[in-house]
């Protein structure tokens, strides 16, 4: 079965650290505040980039290294999948390209990317990377280039349009995040009243000021896709 685009339902999936988790990407939140070994605080913030550039850089250009050794799991295949029935819209906390590597279309990061790099004083100069940044890698005007990442105490630029896109769900669903990190977290707030709402997650946290019926389906991403997949398909 596949629907013609005009008669497609928008589905929104909101995705963090857990989706990711399942294809070997730690997450910081399950090893005590530590990702891969270092204090988030050291490598995920504007005050640990001032302390110690040659750090973070190292510590991206690790995680760009794993990226490169990791594929898609079932989840993000599984999500891929539903755009032969939905129009679906993915707004990630994950910093990965799993999604595009599954075959997603419509992908927003929140959060950055961790195959992109800009300038640390022109926030509009964006380029592709997928190698090693060093501290001799320049903008045009001699300025250092630093991962486009979102850290900890920055604006989120992608925050109106993921709004947006929520705004407008006929289906929201979250999958593999805690929602303590905010704006992330307040997403679910604005889908609208008569959409429905689904949480896949083992442990789910609590979904606050969510006027929608929430059912929650406590699975990990590729145990609980295959059941949200059923109950999607009945509603077409």
């Amino acid at each position: 079965m596949k629907i013609k685009n005009r008669m497609k339902k928008k589905l929104v999936v909101l995705t963090g650290a857990g989706i990711s988790a399942e294809s070997g990407i730690k997450t910081f939140r399950d090893d005590d505040g530590l990702w891969e070994g270092h204090n988030v605080m050291d490598v995920a913030t504007p005050e640990g980039w001032q302390r110690n550039k040659e750090l973070v850089l190292d510590f991206y250009n690790q995680r760009r290294k794993q990226l490169h050794e990791v594929k898609p799991n079932l989840g993000h295949i599984m999500i891929a999948s539903l755009e032969q029935y939905f129009e679906v819209h993915i707004i990630t906390q994950n910093v990965d390209n799993l999604h595009e590597q599954a075959g997603s279309s419509n992908v927003l990061h929140l959060h950055g990317e961790l195959l992109k790099v800009r300038s640390e004083k022109n926030k509009n100069y964006i380029l592709n990377w997928s190698t090693d940044l060093n501290s001799t890698d320049k903008d045009p005007d001699g300025f250092q280039l630093r991962p486009d990442i979102v850290w900890f105490g920055e604006d989120v630029p992608a925050l109106e349009q993921a709004l947006m896109i929520t705004r407008q769900a006929d289906f929201f669903v979250v999958i593999g995040t805690s929602l303590q990190v905010y704006p992330a977290s307040g997403l679910v707030e604005y889908v609208p009243s008569k959409s429905s709402v689904f949480y896949i997650d083992p442990n789910p946290g609590t979904l606050h000021n969510v006027q929608n019926k929430v059912e929650i389906i406590s699975k990990k991403a590729s145990e609980g896709l295959p059941i949200l997949k059923e109950i999607l398909l009945r509603s077409i």
